[in-house]
């Protein structure tokens, strides 16, 4: 048996064990449906899910890991049973929003900065969904 923040990052879902304590401390880690502790134990058969921004990523624990695993390896330790529905977001087009202004027109006064914020929190309102973006 592991802490789950080690497997995480073992099976290189997070870069480093700090991010993966981060997430354990936010809430963002569940294992077996229960919020985990960085130090909760993981064992073969368990489940976790993970949310990352949007998409809540499943996966069932295969065997123990005792170090950091190369990327080909992984689906040894590891096998990912998130629905087909969520990896599909990660697909979906995103919306992105430039404004632009005519080369040589200088800075923006303040009243136009002021009309551009505007404008970007009436397009953000429209768009949120109440949930963390990491």
């Amino acid at each position: 048996m592991s802490r789950v923040d080690k497997f995480l990052w073992s099976v290189r879902i997070y870069k480093t064990r700090t991010d993966a304590t981060e997430a354990c401390r936010s809430g963002r880690i569940k294992v077996n449906g229960i919020d985990a502790k960085p130090s909760r134990e993981v064992k073969p058969g368990d489940t976790l899910n993970i949310r990352k921004g949007s998409i809540h990523f499943q996966y069932k624990v295969v065997a123990d890991v005792e170090r950091r695993q190369p990327a080909r390896l992984v689906e040894e330790y590891i096998l990912n049973i998130t629905p087909k529905e969520e990896l599909e977001k990660l697909n979906m087009p995103r919306e992105t929003f430039f404004l632009a202004r005519d080369r040589g027109t200088g800075r923006p006064t303040k009243k136009e900065r002021r009309d551009m914020d505007d404008l970007l929190d009436s397009v953000d309102f429209l768009y949120d969904t109440g949930e963390d973006v990491d």
